[in-house]
């Protein structure tokens, strides 16, 4: 970080302009690196889920509640059913075919297709193919009240 923005930063926290939480404050002064910014998929650190597994690239302890997340979920099935929940998200297809519902509506879309879920709209991903789907979620989480 440069001195300019390291020293408005720091201005801007002591007049009060910026309200962040004591999580964004040790973000901010976490040296970043090579090493705690790079993360390689590693199937030995994914978690089983019911219907395939889950790999965090960022979870909620990373960055102040915003993630990253690969599912892979085996041929006709879905993690979850539909749900709602207060966070919005992004589902991006990597590969495989997905059947997207939003409050009522579906569609099936393949790799290269992104899907977005408002707060507190119904909404569900499943795989609608014959091979693994695999997909990213991006989702950030509030804190806790």
């Amino acid at each position: 970080m440069t001195a300019l923005k390291a020293t408005f930063i720091s201005l801007l926290i002591f007049t009060g302009s910026l309200s962040i939480s004591a999580q964004e404050k040790d973000t901010l002064q976490t040296k970043w690196n090579i090493g705690n910014c790079v993360n390689r998929f590693s199937m030995d650190k994914t978690t089983p889920t019911k219907a395939g597994y889950q790999y965090w690239f960022a979870d909620k302890n990373f960055i102040h509640g915003r993630t990253l997340k690969m599912s892979v979920v085996k041929p006709h099935d879905a993690t979850h059913p539909p749900h709602k929940h207060v966070e919005d998200e992004f589902f991006f297809i990597l590969e495989g075919t997905a059947k997207f519902y939003l409050n009522g509506d579906s569609v099936i879309c393949g790799p290269y297709t992104s899907f977005y879920c408002p707060s507190m709209v119904e909404h569900g991903i499943s795989n609608a193919g014959d091979t693994e789907l695999k997909y990213l979620v991006i989702k950030d989480y509030q804190p806790a009240k």
